[in-house]
């Protein structure tokens, strides 16, 4: 199975792609046009031989996804807002231009409160997916009687893989989420079609699967899995310091995470491969849903303004590429 340095996201009412060179985001308005958002982006691990090395590059990708991602986010909420019910009181305000393409800096959040939004993000999630499970392990293991560094490391990562699981089953039935995970499931199916070289038609687009091996939340298995492999080795965190020492560890494990999501995409051929990257795929169940041929047909919009990269074409022509440049 070739694949394609081409990744995506799903957005409100809308799919965002990316290229080595271009993201793109295309929103669906309710009138059945799209609204679309383009600009150029190079990964800093393009122009810089540090930071693509292994692990390292890994970690810096985490952060420029997540970056990408509350930019395709705000535009795309923006452009959703357009299409809601005027309060009453508004009637005289302008409606946008359908069709129109726009960039997250206008009407949208500062550069600045995105950083900032990133960073509340990712304290939230050290404090559920690090500090709570930590926590709470000492407690667990006086009421079973187990203890020791690998009891330790087994109850706490237990529970930091139940608290995955349980925050994918929360999002999977959160119904306001049910058209994101459908977008989800397209953008998925798009690249699939891309990778595959059909025509991109949404009935094309939507015969394929809704599950991508480098998906993010194969990713996000992938950190939770290796954390409780690190943090058994690092044992019980005894004081703030301690604890600062794992949450120190978490950019390593993620880039540890890319590096096995950059060798299954290598050799996805491989039965042994496919094999270990089946259980991370199947909590893509929790996080796609089946898209409707509308939402397939806003993935290709959103895909066909990336997929002339240079970079692309080139590794269409080599029949696919050897690696993985980031995480989908």
């Amino acid at each position: 199975m070739p694949f394609l340095p081409v990744g995506g996201q799903a957005v409100i009412e809308g799919v965002m792609m990316r290229s080595p060179s271009r993201i793109a985001v295309a929103v669906r308005r309710a009138d059945g046009s799209f609204v679309t958002m383009e600009r150029p982006f190079e990964s800093v691990t393009r122009r810089h031989k540090l930071l693509s090395l292994p692990v390292v590059r890994g970690a810096v990708s985490l952060f420029e996804t997540m970056f990408i991602g509350i930019t395709a986010l705000n535009f795309s909420a923006d452009e959703a807002a357009k299409d809601d019910p005027v309060p009453p009181g508004k009637e005289g305000a302008a409606p946008a231009s359908a069709g129109s393409s726009g960039s997250s800096g206008e009407g949208g959040l500062p550069a600045i409160v995105q950083a900032i939004t990133v960073a509340v993000s990712m304290t939230l999630g050290v404090l559920l997916f690090v500090v709570m499970p930590a926590k709470l392990t000492p407690v667990l293991q006086d009421l079973m009687g187990w203890h020791g560094r690998a009891a330790f490391g087994l109850v706490d990562g237990a529970l930091r893989l139940i608290v995955f699981v349980l925050y994918l089953l929360l999002i999977s039935q959160w119904k306001e989420m049910a058209r994101v995970l459908g977008f989800h499931g397209a953008e998925h199916k798009a690249i699939h079609a891309l990778e595959a070289g059909v025509e991109l038609t949404p009935e094309n687009v939507q015969k394929f699967s809704r599950l991508h091996p480098r998906c993010g939340t194969t990713f996000l298995f992938l950190v939770v899995v290796i954390s409780i492999i690190i943090f058994t080795w690092v044992g019980k965190p005894e004081n703030i310091l301690h604890h600062l020492f794992r949450i120190a560890c978490m950019p390593v494990i993620a880039g540890i995470a890319f590096e096995f999501i950059r060798l299954g995409g290598k050799y996805f051929g491989n039965p042994v491969v496919r094999a270990m990257v089946w259980p991370g795929m199947q909590f893509q169940l929790l996080t796609t849903r089946e898209p409707d041929l509308d939402m397939c047909a806003t993935a290709i919009a959103s895909l066909n303004l990336v997929k002339d990269d240079p970079t692309v074409i080139a590794m269409q022509k080599a029949g696919g590429m050897k690696e993985v440049s980031f995480i989908q």
